[in-house]
């Protein structure tokens, strides 16, 4: 009941606002954040017919049909598995109330419309969301090239002709290598956390 009353009780209309932190309590987004799992709101865009919730781990978007009606879809996008790309802002003009910012996650194109009154806010998000992209990036060349040197590692290894001892014990040393390499490549290479990365820039 509270959290229905949300949308008259922040002041929404069809274009969005900068929901402050005192206030995610009363978003509906707020229920599907995994705090169990130490997830936490950075971010919030709210109108009377969606929700856009940057999380730490994700971005979670209640998508509404229309201000009037009921039904939502829930979307997920966990950044590792949905990377950020193409970050744009564009501005108001003179008679315009809305800025707008633009980004791919994933292979979703997202473009919300925030009241101008928050350019402060939407331009921290920007940085946010620009380096996070620019991390996912170069982390996915650098995991490319661990998988790159393991192959050749592997390829040099097969061209020895002379093997000595147990050849079982030998394969299962050189497969569980393999696998820790890669293992500790991932863990290095796919970042799930933001946290830092929204600390450094979102400013309340």
């Amino acid at each position: 009941m509270f959290k229905k009353a949300a949308a008259d009780m922040l002041g929404l209309s069809d274009i969005g606002a900068v929901i402050r932190p005192e206030n995610y309590d009363k978003v509906d987004a707020d229920d599907y954040v995994m705090h169990e799992d130490n997830e936490k709101i950075y971010f919030l865009i709210k109108s009377k017919s969606d929700e856009y919730c940057f999380t730490n781990l994700a971005l979670i978007h209640l998508d509404g049909t229309s201000a009037i009606s009921k039904k939502r879809t829930l979307n997920r996008y966990p950044y590792y598995l949905s990377p950020i790309s193409a970050v744009s802002i564009e501005t108001a003009g003179t008679v315009d109330l809305d800025v707008e910012i633009k980004f791919t996650i994933g292979d979703r194109i997202i473009s919300i419309d925030v009241h101008k009154k928050h350019l402060e806010e939407i331009k921290d998000l920007y940085k946010s969301l620009n380096k996070i992209s620019e991390i996912s990036y170069d982390n996915e060349i650098k995991l490319g090239h661990a998988k790159e040197s393991l192959a050749i590692a592997a390829n040099t290894l097969g061209s020895i002709n002379k093997l000595e001892g147990n050849l079982v014990e030998q394969f299962n040393g050189i497969n569980q290598s393999a696998y820790e390499w890669m293992e500790k490549s991932y863990k290095q290479y796919k970042v799930k956390d933001f946290a830092p990365i929204f600390e450094r820039y979102i400013h309340f």
